[in-house]
């Protein structure tokens, strides 16, 4: 029989390489590119995966706890990221002033790969489900299952 707190550790993995998979096919199979915050948001996500596939490893029970609790700050760190990035999206402050855009080439073909290059800002939700952003449903997946992660952990007295 599984514990909480291996399904907490499943979870711990498998929320943020789902999140990053969304991601990179949003990405890539639905053309909307990330912006800067959008990439910050994908960092801590990419520490939570290792960070719990070292933990598939590790024999203490204690060590793994503080393995899968730190993968699930890690989640909610992203979280956390995408509120604020969302809150920019929606005007509710300021974001940054840079923009971002995809280039590649070399010499005269760079040139013309920069100045083609379409920019990407990070107050404009390129794509809404019920007026949410992908950087709001990033906090909400990723603070909430955050937040889930670690009170399974803590509920699981065993360890």
């Amino acid at each position: 029989m599984t514990s909480k707190f291996d399904k907490a550790h499943w979870l711990a993995f498998l929320l943020p390489a789902a999140l990053l998979g969304g991601a990179y096919g949003s990405q890539y199979i639905g053309g909307l590119y990330p912006c800067e915050m959008c990439w910050w948001q994908r960092y801590p996500h990419f520490a939570a995966v290792a960070i719990a596939l070292v933990a598939f490893g590790v024999g203490n029970p204690a060590f793994r706890k503080m393995l899968v609790a730190l993968a699930a700050l890690a989640i909610a760190t992203s979280g956390i990221i995408g509120g604020f990035h969302a809150g920019v999206e929606y005007g509710y402050w300021e974001g940054l002033t840079a923009c971002t855009a995809t280039i590649s080439g070399t010499g005269d073909d760079l040139l013309k790969s920069i100045m083609n290059a379409p920019l990407v800002r990070c107050d404009v939700a390129p794509w809404t489900l019920f007026g949410i952003s992908l950087a709001g449903y990033n906090f909400l997946l990723s603070f909430g299952g955050a937040m889930l992660i670690l009170a399974m952990i803590w509920r699981n007295k065993k360890i």
